[in-house]
């Protein structure tokens, strides 16, 4: 059985009984936390790719002074508990879990010493940067349980490195590749019975980089908080792997030239809820928007990027900074590649839209969503009558195979945890 360890002093939330997951094999000082509910660990990185290391809570006196974190025998055999909820009817929803990650800096430094922390509400001043100007950045991934007691996570220096992206136009410093990774392995690890059962779901990772400290006029935000929190998930649309039916927004526009579409800010969401919401109302699954120029290429939908099918042929529209660059997107393009598809990213007429054979959608959460029928300006056109396309089937289970380990990872992409 493989090492086990004990966070001293890290207590679950009340009425749970589990076991955590200790982030390395060797003793760790701890920070003196400053009131209770707080625990501080050394800074990363923490070597957790291959080795998996349990743990249970035990009172703070139990070991030494309640300030270290200590391994047991590697001949130990705890093991972790899920948490008690309804596994076959997890929807995609947001569920507390234990506990978060949090990394602070000033403006002009580097962000270090991050701690988790039990999960629970945050202090903001009300002149906050991200509250007062919308700086803020957000990232999504999951992390998936294989029958083997695996851990996977599905390439996070992508997101690590799209953030970093996002920072930079967003005026704002952000963590190294290394850090983001190293604070997302810690996460999970802490969170680890939170993480579905193989097949029911998988746990939604949601890191978040803010300007925390106060500002009143206009400016980059003096100081800088990295969150990330975690909650177990099902599927995006409640039709699972079944057709959605999307319409065409022509009036308003998710984002403009020279704008941060191309980055994953908060704003860029919050703009899209009008339309969806009105769009929901009439029976819809989502919005497709348009160019904000032309009002006739097609650009995303709400939060997620599209693809067109047209006999070997798969087309996205091209990034060009309207357009968020999704890693799922990415993963597509290779894997239908390497299935001896062609794919081409151009501009994507609503034209060429409507005489695919097959359209479908892919992102962090959804993974890939076929469309069963797009809706512009009151003419509604079926894909597939109205089933899932074979194209989209096939590739929707390449990816998830390969992010489940349920097949070779030939592409590299796959962060083994255990």
């Amino acid at each position: 059985m493989e090492s086990a360890a004990v966070f001293a002093g890290l207590q679950p939330n009340p009425g749970h009984h589990h076991h955590l997951l200790a982030p390395s094999r060797s003793a760790i000082k701890l920070l003196p936390p400053p009131f209770t509910d707080k625990h501080h660990f050394c800074p990363l990185p923490l070597k957790l790719q291959k080795q998996s290391h349990y743990a249970s809570y035990i009172n703070n006196n139990a070991i030494n002074n309640g300030n270290t974190l200590r391994v047991a025998s590697p001949a130990s055999n705890i093991t972790s508990e899920l948490a008690d909820i309804d596994w076959d009817n997890l929807g995609f929803g947001f569920m507390p879990t234990d506990y978060m990650y949090v990394m602070k800096c000033s403006q002009g430094e580097n962000f270090s010493k991050g701690e988790l922390q039990r999960f629970g509400n945050i202090e903001l001043s009300p002149s906050a940067g991200i509250l007062n100007y919308g700086q803020g950045l957000f990232e999504g991934l999951k992390a998936y349980r294989k029958h083997d007691g695996n851990i996977l996570l599905f390439r996070p220096e992508e997101n690590a490195m799209r953030l970093n992206m996002g920072a930079e136009r967003m005026c704002m410093p952000s963590p190294s590749v290394e850090q983001f990774v190293e604070a997302v392995k810690a996460t999970v690890l802490a969170n680890e019975r939170w993480i579905p059962p193989p097949g029911k779901g998988s746990l939604y990772i949601r890191p978040l980089l803010m300007g925390s400290g106060a500002v009143l006029g206009l400016a980059p935000a003096p100081a800088y908080t990295f969150l990330i929190y975690v909650s177990p998930v099902g599927n995006y649309f409640k039709e699972g792997l079944a057709p959605i039916n999307l319409v065409v927004e022509t009036e308003m526009h998710r984002a403009t030239p020279g704008g941060t579409g191309g980055v994953k800010t908060v704003g860029n969401y919050a703009a899209v809820l009008k339309a969806q919401s009105a769009a929901k109302a009439k029976g819809y699954s989502d919005v497709l928007y348009l160019d904000s120029v032309q009002k006739r290429y097609l650009e995303e939908v709400s939060s997620c990027n599209v693809f067109i099918v047209k006999g070997n042929l798969i087309v996205t529209p091209a990034i060009k900074g309207t357009i968020l660059p999704g890693i799922t997107r990415k993963s597509i393009i290779d894997v239908a590649l390497s299935q001896g598809f062609q794919v081409e990213e151009r501009l994507v007429s609503v034209d060429e839209l409507l005489d695919a054979d097959e359209v479908f959608c892919t992102g962090t959460a959804v993974v890939v969503s076929p469309v069963g029928s797009i809706t512009h300006q009151g003419k509604r056109v079926t894909y597939g009558n109205n089933g899932v396309g074979l194209v989209s089937q096939q590739l929707y289970s390449a990816l998830t195979s390969l992010q489940m380990g349920l097949t070779e990872d030939k592409m590299g992409w796959i962060v083994k945890l255990k």
